[in-house]
């Protein structure tokens, strides 16, 4: 198997190589695509140091079967159809492809399978849709949902470099750079830009995201979106209205089996998720369950985990694994 990773010097190509590397995947040849700023880099890949190419049609021309993208929407438009063309299948990274009609978006745990209806590109969700639909998609099953309120905890990291730098400096006294405001002791309820109707852009992905991968189109979701001074890690606090009643203990129950979740939740040992508990993993934490007595049906949960790592990185190699048969038990828990 030959693999290409687009983007390979930024935050995230980076990790989808350290993710390849921690999951063996068998790979034959891997191949590290970015900008010509970075052409001539090398990182290091199970004990060699491979040198990253600069991105051009061309460098797709030599039998790659799979292609990871973590580079801009611009770039995704752009090169991921010739990728196709050169007879690639692409897992993209950015939302440039998401909202697709043709394209599957995909998290192995909730609608793996959608990805026999790809057509070369497959999109990776937002890094707060994944485990959002982690932790929802039991829930839908069980009880149907009817509406969901989201507000999210959104790490410095997901803003890449320039938002990691700013709260480095911020820290220090220094001015921002890359955010309106400071982001040390402080949070910002602005990510992207803000669209005519008062939501922002990373609100409306969410929203529309999550519909798409539910395959509920008309399922009511609002949701606001958070800066706030956190390294690594987003947080989200959902609360959802059912259509059906529910016990809570056999629903806590249901969630502890579903695969890629963590159930951190007793509140006598100050045990609740956390991004200092999430970062690293792979896994979506969800605690601090409880039912919300203000409404019937509905339901309050915090969920917590790694944006660069499930939010981004591994849930990519993992639709890789699907695709490849590499992970069979992923397979059964989507059929």
């Amino acid at each position: 198997m030959k693999v290409a990773i687009v983007g390979a010097s930024g935050m995230v190509g980076k990790m989808f190589v350290q993710v390849i590397e921690e999951r063996q995947l068998p790979i034959k040849e891997l191949y590290l695509i970015a900008s010509s700023r970075s052409a001539g880099q090398t990182l290091s890949f199970c004990g060699n140091e491979l040198q990253i190419e600069e991105l051009t049609p061309a460098v797709f021309d030599r039998g790659i079967d799979y292609a990871l993208f973590a580079a801009s929407n611009d770039i995704s438009r752009k090169y991921a159809p010739i990728a196709v063309k050169a007879g690639c299948v692409v897992i993209d990274n950015s939302s440039a492809w998401r909202m697709d009609p043709d394209v599957p978006l995909v998290v192995p745990e909730v609608n793996g399978a959608d990805l026999a209806n790809h057509k070369g590109i497959i999109a990776n969700p937002n890094c707060c849709a994944t485990p959002a639909v982690i932790a929802l998609k039991p829930l839908h099953d069980m009880y149907v949902l009817k509406r969901v309120v989201i507000s999210t905890y959104q790490s410095v990291s997901g803003a890449g470099v320039g938002g990691m730098q700013d709260l480095d400096d911020t820290m220090a006294g220094n001015p921002p750079g890359h955010f309106p405001y400071p982001i040390a002791h402080n949070v910002i309820p602005h990510i992207d830009r803000f669209l005519g109707d008062g939501y922002t852009g990373e609100e409306r992905k969410l929203i529309s995201e999550i519909r798409k991968m539910l395959h509920s189109q008309h399922m009511g979701v609002t949701a606001t979106t958070v800066r706030v001074p956190v390294k690594v890690g987003h947080s989200l606090s959902i609360n959802v209205t059912f259509e059906n009643p529910y016990v809570l203990e056999h629903l806590v129950e249901h969630l502890a089996e579903a695969p890629g979740i963590v159930i951190s939740d007793d509140p006598a040992a100050n045990l609740y998720p956390m991004p200092i508990t999430a970062a690293g993993t792979d896994m979506v934490y969800v605690g601090r369950i409880r039912r919300d007595n203000s409404l019937p049906h509905s339901l309050n949960m915090w969920v917590s985990a790694d944006n660069i790592r499930k939010g981004a990185a591994t849930n990519a190699v993992q639709i890789l694994e699907m695709l490849t048969g590499l992970n069979p038990e992923m397979v059964k828990s989507t059929e």
